[in-house]
């Protein structure tokens, strides 16, 4: 099997160990699990060989973007073949009068943004990392545009989709809205390779707004800053962006970022999107309601230079907590909770972490009711590692009690097959009943999702 796609690829197939120990790694904690090959196709015809070759022998097939998933996703669980989409990097379609695009599957979110700068419109799914869109559709990623725009269930419009017995399919298309049958696009966006190999993506585009508007302030408790979230979207001020950090995460941006106007307090990171007449009415009408809930240093980025260097403090989150604790295992975990459960499941994670002696810094897209906790922790301390996985686990059952969710943009890998269990109750087996008719032999990233 191997040596059939070495003959077939050549140089684009390879068993490299140093190679296959990158492709069984994600960014989270979980350990390496490396595949037996790693093959690196550059049409949907392709992959259709691939997968052929691996059902006949009954190999696993894994998808690979560029390994920024962080919950198990991508590692290799029973060896078989790895199909990085490297080369898949071509924009097939820029429909600007229609606002959509078609790409291969392996494009990423800042190439396609890069390749949208002068038609007037842009995409907004931004989960920070510079994921593939067909990473980001296969785990449904989602981002600090989210409260606005939607996730990538809501942005997809199609897809092309290799099946596990080699058939290619088409799923939905360009038209705004279909009410004609089952709705495949978004059984697979957030399949997670599980039901089919993602090869093409059409996605909804949107004009870029005429005028943008950051602004940033800063509040001496969490609870007021989650209530004065809940407050602004009660006003139906239609907010682009809404952030929260907390002030361990505050502080080690202020370090990392050179932010030093502010102070390590928890911190609301707006955006607002419109005419200059609406974002003024926006603004104006948030920076009341902050003003109620004891919110100070409020403060406009209206400056181009301004709004990117707060933006990219933000998305460069990550990096600065890894500063706080140099050579520290990195493990990021996320919920969703209904808004109005926010503060409450907030301020009992943050406590309990506090009574753990744990360090991990809290960012969220609180528009949506979404956080995420990254665990700072020492890779030579195992019970350090087990107090994170146990915190973790208070963590996610607190939100599926509230009503929410085990993961609100992660997804499931392997690491969270435990909870998604306990959150989907009965309908458990339906799920499972899809994934054995997709796929019956089970080579489809065998070990993901399901326990």
């Amino acid at each position: 099997m191997l040596n059939q796609l070495r003959n077939i690829f050549g140089k684009r197939f390879t068993t490299n160990n140093t190679i296959l120990e990158r492709h069984g790694k994600d960014e989270a904690y979980h350990p390496v699990a490396p595949p037996d090959g790693v093959v690196f196709p550059e049409t949907t015809e392709e992959i259709r060989e691939i997968v052929i070759l691996c059902s006949d022998n009954s190999i696993p097939m894994v998808p690979f973007g560029v390994g920024t998933s962080l919950e198990g996703g991508i590692g290799a669980l029973s060896g078989g073949i790895c199909i990085d989409f490297a080369k898949m990097k071509n924009i097939l379609e820029i429909n600007q009068l229609d606002m959509d695009c078609k790409v291969q599957a392996g494009v990423t979110r800042k190439e396609l943004e890069g390749k949208l700068r002068d038609t007037g419109l842009f995409f907004p799914v931004d989960p920070g990392a510079d994921a593939t869109i067909g990473g980001m559709a296969a785990t449904s990623a989602s981002g600090t545009n989210a409260v606005r725009y939607g996730t990538m269930r809501n942005n997809v419009m199609g897809l092309t989709v290799v099946m596990a017995n080699g058939e290619i399919i088409k799923t939905g298309g360009r038209a705004r809205k279909s009410s004609a049958g089952y709705d495949l696009t978004r059984l697979f966006v957030g399949s997670e390779g599980t039901l089919g190999i993602i090869s093409e993506i059409t996605l909804k585009l949107y004009g870029n707004p005429p005028t943008i508007s950051a602004a940033v302030c800063q509040f001496d408790n969490l609870e007021n800053a989650v209530n004065s979230v809940i407050d602004s979207l009660l006003s139906g001020v239609p907010l682009a962006r809404i952030e929260l950090l907390d002030e361990v995460q505050m502080q080690a941006c202020i370090n990392f970022s050179k932010l030093h106007e502010f102070n390590p307090k928890p911190t609301l990171f707006f955006e607002f999107h419109g005419s200059d007449t609406e974002v003024i009415e926006q603004t104006k009408t948030i920076q009341d309601i902050m003003k109620e809930y004891g919110g100070s240093k409020f403060e406009w980025k209206n400056l181009p230079e301004e709004r990117n260097r707060l933006w990219k403090a933000r998305h460069n989150a990550y990096y600065a907590s890894l500063s706080l604790k140099p050579g520290c295992l990195a493990w990021s975990s996320d919920v969703c909770v209904p808004i109005t459960e926010l503060a409450n499941c907030i301020i009992e994670s943050k406590e309990k972490l506090i009574s753990m002696n744990l360090l991990a810094p809290l960012v969220g897209h609180v528009g949506d009711g979404n956080f995420h906790l990254l665990y700072l922790i020492d890779p030579d301390d195992a019970n350090q590692l087990k107090k994170a996985k146990d915190h973790n686990k208070w963590m996610v059952e607190k939100a599926i009690e509230l009503g929410g969710t085990c993961t609100g943009e992660h997804g499931i890998g392997y690491g969270k097959a435990e909870f998604l269990a306990k959150e989907a109750g009965s309908s458990i087996k339906f799920m499972k009943n899809i994934k054995n008719s997709f796929d019956p032999k089970g080579l489809l990233n065998p070990g993901k999702i399901f326990l």
